[in-house]
């Protein structure tokens, strides 16, 4: 261990490989209570391998460099909706509970945005969220707000080359046979706003996903989604198109099969350059429980399946 003006660093034994992020740092701070370990962690105070994580579960290896700031961690914004998992002076990253929605329409007011706007104001920041990218309302997940007109519009401006990975999890109706692959389509838009592919090029807007099986049953299957395009309802529709749509979407097939009484999709990894600094970022959620409550307790026997 060595101190620096900002940062507490430490390097991981080979005794200490295998250990959870969040139990490395109570040791590392002399015993520290697992709350105040994860206010650390939730205040974007710790970095690993240089990259700032507020994933709890991550497990280190040997070797690795673990950075914790000696400041004291941010206030974290308590709402039912919202959890504030990162902030600096340009950024707000939230993991957003479905029920939401990202920004306000003309109808409803009662958003992440003005649920940030609040918090801002409260805390006494000359500021405001911006929306830089969206999740719809039943989704769950990581999302990046900017606090600055410049970050702002730097992360607009160059969102495909700034974001390294973004990744979803999603419960689908039906056993799915293929373990991996890519959906490839054109997406148009009714005027009912109803989102659907077209495979002549060209035909819409590109989009493409790549899927990844993580757990089966007879019934149900588990699948990580990375997306290399934006789309909206992208992936609804693309596992959709698969004849695997995602539990609890009334819109793209999925209202009859609903084990987890919400739409079974969520947003569980942002990894990013930072628009200002250029500080990569990395942010991961766990998968939720309800998710995992689908397959019962034995989950080895689904993901050897």
């Amino acid at each position: 261990m060595r101190p620096t003006s900002q940062y507490l660093k430490f390097t991981v034994s080979p005794q200490e490989a295998g250990t959870p992020l969040l139990a490395y740092i109570m040791k590392c701070l002399n015993g520290i209570s697992r709350t105040k370990a994860k206010a650390v962690l939730s205040g974007g105070g710790v970095r690993v391998e240089g990259q700032n994580t507020t994933q709890h579960d991550l497990l280190l290896e040997a070797g690795q460099r673990v950075e914790i700031s000696k400041s004291k961690p941010r206030a974290v914004l308590r709402n039912r909706y919202v959890r504030l998992v990162y902030e600096d002076r340009h950024l707000l990253v939230i993991d957003k509970a479905p029920g939401i929605l990202s920004m306000p329409t003309p109808h409803h007011t009662f958003s992440v945005k003005a649920v940030l706007d609040d918090y801002l104001q409260k805390s006494h920041r000359k500021c405001t969220a911006h929306v830089v990218h969206r999740l719809d309302r039943d989704t769950s997940g990581l999302m990046v707000y900017a606090k600055t007109m410049e970050a702002e519009r730097i992360l607009e401006e160059h969102w495909h080359e700034i974001v390294s990975d973004r990744r979803y999890v999603a419960v689908v109706s039906g056993r799915m046979e293929q373990r991996s692959g890519t959906v490839e389509s054109w997406l148009k838009e009714t005027k009912a706003f109803f989102t659907y592919s077209s495979h002549e090029p060209g035909d819409g807007k590109y989009a493409l996903t790549h899927f990844k099986l993580l757990r089966r049953d007879n019934a149900h299957s588990m699948v990580e989604l990375r997306l290399e395009t934006g789309r909206k309802n992208q992936i609804r529709v693309h596992m959709q198109d698969l004849g695997h749509p995602v539990c609890g979407d009334p819109k793209y097939g999925g209202a009859d099969d609903n084990p987890c009484h919400r739409l079974a999709l969520h947003a569980f990894r942002l990894h990013f350059r930072h628009p200002i600094t250029g500080e990569p970022l990395r942010f991961d959620t766990p998968t939720p429980q309800v998710f995992k409550d689908v397959f019962g307790t034995d989950h080895s026997a689904a993901d050897r399946d």
